[in-house]
């Protein structure tokens, strides 16, 4: 009997989504012997840049692998300099973000070694793979973006080499989650939904505005706002619970994951407002709930939100925005369509496919 293939999963800033992507595929995809090495997700920079030194001397990196699969947080180029017993073995980069896309909070130190990080470590990888296209053109372009801005001896052809190696395949949707809806969706008095990390990039005061173009405009709609919570949150989310108390049904951090699906399958209308989303996990799942969307046209989004659940992208006018959703949200509510799941994002779909990644670079 043969024995399985070794695959070596390497996941330098462990955080949900992150956890959640290689605990499926290690699931999922059982005829590997699978190995694992993480690192906490707190001190990012020193987690980004000091990843490999962390390693050093570990017994996963001093045995014998058919494959690395390393996240997009770990210093592939440095990793295999370090471990030259890795040197022929094939990598596979998945990037769940580029640090060339993140927008500026204005709280960071500013550094090019993040960027260098996800540049070496593209360079270093046999094959990379991408959670949206978005991501993957985001990070092309911000290559070419700070090549330019060398000095000089940048040798010809980078972007292009990058590009070679590239394909798009989301983190998959588990397929417990396309379920018939219990109940239509109330064009009436909508049950609205923003199910994201409570941080800046995700914009919690563009959904401010836009609830209150809805109250101006005599909107009947229900509120919920869930998500992942830090100790430092923006302003925006005490003035919507201040505000809209009479509309909340539920507010913050859901704790347990089978009320979260509950939720997903009881509201009718999931909305992003992020300026920032390299996929939109909140989002797919709760289409894949029945959930119909209200996203801006930017980011990953336009790939699977239907373009009539998409308002103009306006991120130098939050105003305007909320009023272009505003009118989106009230054409979707007049026109009354039905769900869009997001069916090419389902884990039976996606299998096949991540296994045929993995088998072609194993030696």
């Amino acid at each position: 009997m043969t024995a399985p293939k070794r695959i070596l999963l390497v996941s330098a800033y462990d955080a949900g989504s992150h956890i959640r992507w290689r605990k499926q595929l290690v699931a999922e995809l059982p005829g590997y012997h699978w190995g694992l090495l993480t690192l906490p997700p707190r001190f990012f920079r020193w987690r980004i840049r000091g990843n490999p030194l962390s390693w050093v001397g570990v017994p996963e990196l001093q045995t014998p692998w058919n494959l690395i699969i390393a996240t997009s947080m770990v210093d592939l180029a440095t990793l295999k300099g370090l471990n030259p017993q890795l040197a022929q073995t094939p990598c596979l980069l998945y990037m769940h973000e580029n640090q060339f896309a993140y927008p500026d909070s204005g709280r960071q130190h500013g550094s090019v070694e993040p960027l260098m990080v996800n540049l070496y470590s593209a360079l270093a990888a046999d094959r990379i793979l991408f959670n949206s296209a978005w991501n993957r053109d985001s990070l092309l372009e911000g290559i070419g973006r700070f090549l330019d801005r060398l000095p000089d001896r940048v040798p010809a052809g980078v972007v292009e080499t990058v590009r070679g190696k590239c394909h798009v395949v989301p983190v998959p949707i588990e397929d417990r989650l396309f379920a018939n809806r219990s109940a239509p969706v109330d064009f009436e008095c909508p049950h609205l939904l923003w199910n994201h990390r409570w941080e800046y990039d995700k914009a919690p005061e563009r959904l401010l505005y836009l609830l209150r173009e809805l109250r101006r405009r005599e909107q009947p709609f229900r509120l919920s706002v869930v998500g992942e919570q830090f100790r430092s949150r923006p302003e925006a989310f005490a003035s919507i619970r201040e505000e809209f108390a009479g509309q909340l049904l539920h507010w913050g951090f859901q704790e347990n994951r089978e009320g979260y699906d509950r939720l997903l399958a009881d509201a009718d209308v999931v909305i992003s407002t992020a300026l920032h989303d390299f996929q939109g996990l909140a989002m797919l799942e709760a289409m894949a709930a029945g959930c119909l969307a209200l996203a801006p046209d930017r980011l990953a989004y336009p790939e699977y939100v239907p373009p009539v659940q998409c308002y103009a992208s306006l991120p130098e006018d939050p105003g305007a925005e909320a009023r272009g959703a505003a009118d989106a949200l009230q054409s979707l509510l007049a026109s009354g369509p039905g769900p869009s799941p997001p069916t090419a994002w389902r884990w039976s779909t996606l299998k096949r496919i991540y296994r045929q990644h993995m088998d072609e670079l194993m030696v």
